[in-house]
């Protein structure tokens, strides 16, 4: 089932601007992007919900967070309002990475948020974007549709995929009950119903 959510574009950029200063002030792009994903990942199975509510396309080099990706970018797709507020927070000084210009708003953030986007940095912070690349591909959301990326250059990813556990010795961002995982799939099919009526 595909899930459109309102993505939290606030959200977004503050994850983007966490993760770099956790790394110093710059984070390349990509390694930005694989580390909200985690944190995503991470929200949804203990929380219910992802952070961002962003939509995810899996990709050569793993899932891919398709707004985050635009701000990171400074891309031509963000809305007005979504460009002035990244302006704020986060510089694109090259193609491959983003520079933090202000402090975190941590204000934009639930603590399970903040939970979140500090286990995605202490778990995988210490990867460079390509082991992070290579590491995300054994989780099954990008798996399952790993052959049909040969042919094509994306594919839409369902957040109920990442209910499913990866092979043994990766990192499962939390741990589910079987109970517990039905529970999150009738809570995303109601958070779909709640962006549809806004």
């Amino acid at each position: 089932m595909c899930v459109h959510l309102n993505f939290d574009h606030r959200k977004a950029t503050q994850a983007i601007n966490f993760f770099a200063n956790k790394a110093g002030g710059y984070i390349n792009k990509m390694k930005a992007i694989k580390l909200i994903y985690f944190a995503d990942r991470y929200h949804f199975r203990k929380y219910g919900r992802p952070i961002t509510n962003d939509e995810y396309f899996a990709m050569p080099y793993g899932p891919v967070n398709s707004g985050v990706k635009e701000i990171a970018e400074n891309s031509d797709f963000l809305a007005q309002n979504e460009q002035e507020y990244s302006a704020i927070y986060l510089k694109i000084p090259n193609q491959y990475g983003v520079r933090s210009i202000h402090p975190v708003d941590e204000k934009v953030f639930s603590k399970s948020d903040v939970d979140a986007l500090s286990f995605s940095w202490d778990k995988f912070g210490r990867y460079n974007q390509y082991e992070l690349a290579d590491i995300s591909h054994n989780y099954p959301e990008w798996k399952k549709v790993e052959q049909v990326l040969k042919s094509r250059s994306r594919v839409r990813m369902n957040y109920e995929d990442f209910l499913g556990d990866p092979g043994e010795g990766f990192e499962q961002c939390y741990t589910l009950s079987p109970i517990e995982k039905e529970d999150r799939v009738d809570t995303i099919k109601e958070l779909d119903k709640i962006s549809a009526i806004r």
